[in-house]
């Protein structure tokens, strides 16, 4: 299956840009802005490149809507208002545990800012009477005492203000915090909801995700689609909902389900105690709607189909980098000087590979180039989000260990308050020269990009999603030749020792982390050496995962694929590095996260519900 790199921003079109027939219409569904999501990037685009008629719907990041080409698919981001974000419980003060703490909003904020403004002016008053007044001429002794005396009760009163504020402000935050852990209050009301409604509940636990609904659904009616991809949890209710209303109207829609994480294993995107239970309740309602799910490794296909009680393995697609892309692109190196893209920001974050909405025609200044830093300068570099069980701070709290060695941060949002913390600790460190942050590239220049540093790292912490899967940092890494430093979660530490292709730590052992980089930059080419195994790098390709998912929609829509065979080395899914399986342990570590507190009990009774639901009908 071909690949066209091609993609010009402009006017939507309602199908492909060919004039080729097709073999059915696909919209897909992402509740990102597209631009930093190099998997549905890569999915609408090779999709279309089939023959398929590609409709990509995301969410505008400014609530405009806009629409491109991305090769022969249509993109258009859809204004997605969320009042129900916002429901008035959070907006309520804490009157019975905290009732001196401001109500929840921007007034603390506003409080706080007034209270600094009013002693910043005192105190500029005192300077100026001390400086002999406005004029600047020195009046007598009395007069400027005078004028400091005057001073004297407003000063006392602006201070126990501040203090006032102060305190009512540290209640909000206590209030706030409280909340995110759960009070009594909000997990009695999680625990009636359940019991109530079931998997209904999340209705009332979040209902923030009918916001998706109502900005989505009408659209997703109007195109009229054989086929729905759905990408992660938030957009599986949209797609399933868009069935119900297809078959009503007289017409037969296949339903993909793309999980790209394990639910019960992900750490919530908000601070409150509803947001998991309630987001676990919609995917286990959803979930029997789905035609097929695919995923991004066969440790998570295992966990989906054990937790939903699914009637087949899904089927694996890995997020692996397009192999064309990377043949096109100047092999690079440590002091090659090939330029590479500097890249556009997403502003969903949601991915955590980097890339931008469309594919770069100009080439931009290199790693090194953009970094300061030389062809001899040490530079281990880490790609993708940043957040705290990303493990940066590993990396920074190392550089003093390092002496020489320079850190590079390709992120989502160099400006981001995690990111200016990491900014802050470098400097008082004392390493701040030796830490670099850049901005997201292009995900067609990504694999060029990163081969221009010494060694990638993978810092990242125990969660279920860590340790289940080989993630996309780790496969951009591997077609970039890089030595690999990666943390000690299961799937991606057994590959890595097996392969030989980098070290292994303990994850947030500094001084560990520390030891591996010196190794791996002692010998860098006995690594390197690991990616000429032959077959390796071919089975982590795009264009191997595009096949299977081909072969899936066109089994759902019982349409003839391109080149349907399986070809030699596309078995490599489960067994990916000719004898590291992706299920090997990590010396027996317990992994947190399997699951929520008490929904093991839900998930056993409605298994059998759940695999009786298949067979391709709706739900009755």
């Amino acid at each position: 299956m071909g690949f066209d790199r091609e993609s010009t921003p402009g006017p939507a079109a309602d199908s492909a840009s060919d004039d080729r027939p097709h073999r059915g219409r696909v919209v897909m569904l992402v509740c990102n802005g597209v631009s930093a999501d190099s998997r549905v990037q890569k999915t609408a685009r090779s999709a279309a490149a089939a023959g398929w008629d590609v409709t990509l719907l995301g969410c505008s990041p400014d609530g405009r809507p806009r629409s491109w080409h991305l090769g022969g698919a249509t993109v258009r981001l859809l204004p997605v208002p969320t009042p129900l974000a916002h429901p008035p419980r959070t907006a309520r003060r804490p009157l019975l545990t905290r009732p001196l703490a401001y109500r929840p909003g921007p007034t603390a904020r506003y409080r706080a800012q007034r209270v600094k403004a009013w002693r910043d002016e005192l105190r500029t008053r005192r300077a100026e009477v001390a400086a002999g007044g406005a004029g600047g001429v020195r009046g007598s002794r009395a007069a400027r005492w005078w004028g400091s005396a005057r001073l004297t009760v407003p000063r006392a009163v602006a201070k126990a203000a501040s203090g006032w504020v102060g305190l009512r402000r540290r209640q909000l935050d206590a209030a706030v915090a409280a909340r995110a852990a759960g009070t009594l209050r909000d997990r009695a009301a999680v625990a009636l909801w359940q019991r109530l409604l079931g998997d209904r509940s999340w209705r009332m636990l979040w209902p923030n995700l009918y916001d998706f609904e109502l900005a989505y659904g009408h659209v997703l009616d109007e195109l009229r689609p054989d086929l729905i991809h759905a990408n992660d949890f938030r957009m599986l209710g949209v797609g399933a909902r868009a069935k119900v209303r297809a078959r009503a109207a007289g017409r037969e829609v296949a339903l993909v389900w793309d999980a790209h994480e394990f639910l019960p294993g992900v750490r919530p995107w908000r601070n409150d105690v509803r947001w998991l239970p309630a987001h676990m309740a919609h995917e286990r309602e959803y979930v029997p709607y789905a035609d097929a799910t695919v995923t991004v490794s066969a440790g998570l296909a295992r966990l989906l189909r054990e937790t939903h009680g699914l009637a087949e393995e899904p089927t694996v697609v890995l997020n692996a980098p397009e192999a064309q892309l990377t043949r096109d692109r100047p092999a690079a190196g440590p002091g090659t000087g090939v330029p590479q893209g500097p890249g556009a920001q997403d502003a969903a974050g949601a991915q955590e590979s980097p890339g931008a909405a469309e594919t770069s025609g100009a080439q931009a200044p290199g790693l090194r180039a953009l970094c300061g830093v030389g062809p001899d300068v040490p530079l281990v570099v880490y790609s993708g989000s940043a957040a705290p069980q990303r493990g940066l701070d590993t990396m920074v709290e190392a550089l003093p260990q390092l002496p020489g060695v320079h850190t590079a941060l390709v992120v989502g949002s160099p400006t981001a308050p995690y990111v200016r913390g990491l900014r802050e600790r470098a400097e008082r460190l004392g390493v701040a020269e030796r830490l670099h942050v850049l901005p997201y590239v292009p995900y067609d220049q990504v694999v060029p990009f990163l081969s221009e540093a010494d060694a990638g790292a993978i810092p990242i912490h125990h969660w279920t999603n860590h340790e289940i899967a080989l993630i996309t940092k780790f496969f951009e890494y591997a077609h970039a030749r890089l030595p690999l430093v990666v943390s000690d979660v299961r799937t991606m530490a057994a590959t890595t020792r097996e392969t030989g292709q980098g070290e292994v730590f303990r994850a947030q052992d500094t001084a560990d982390y520390v030891r591996a980089v010196r190794a791996v930059l002692a010998h860098p080419g006995r690594y390197r050496a690991a990616y000429d195994r032959p077959g390796l790098l071919e089975r982590w390709t795009w264009e191997a995962q595009a096949r299977e998912l081909d072969r899936l929609y066109g089994r759902l829509l019982r349409t003839a694929t391109d080149g349907d065979h399986r070809e030699e080395g596309d078995e490599g899914y489960a067994d990916l590095c000719r004898g590291a399986r992706e299920d090997r342990a990590a010396a027996g570590r317990a992994v947190r996260g399997e699951g929520a507190p008490g929904d093991r009990g839900r998930r056993g009774r409605g298994r059998g519900r759940l695999r009786e639901r298949r067979g391709g009908a709706l739900p009755r």
